[in-house]
């Protein structure tokens, strides 16, 4: 992982259940909203525009991501 991103205050979801099965999204970064997997905090970063990070969070709420069985 890129050093200047242990610097970053990152945050989980307020929905995650707890079981590690989560991501933490860091708000503090100018220009890009980076992602990771709370499992692995130093490994890779997913670093997403607003306007994409909104896309894919309007997508969730509307549920247009089904999984499957």
């Amino acid at each position: 992982m890129i050093d200047h991103f242990q610097t970053v205050v990152w945050r989980k979801s307020t929905y995650s259940d707890g079981d590690g099965d989560c991501i933490e999204v860091a708000d503090s970064i100018t220009g890009a909203i980076p992602v990771r997997d709370s499992k692995d905090p130093h490994g890779p970063v997913l670093n997403f525009t607003a306007d994409a990070w909104r896309a894919f969070v309007a997508g969730v709420r509307t549920d247009d991501f089904p999984t499957t069985p």
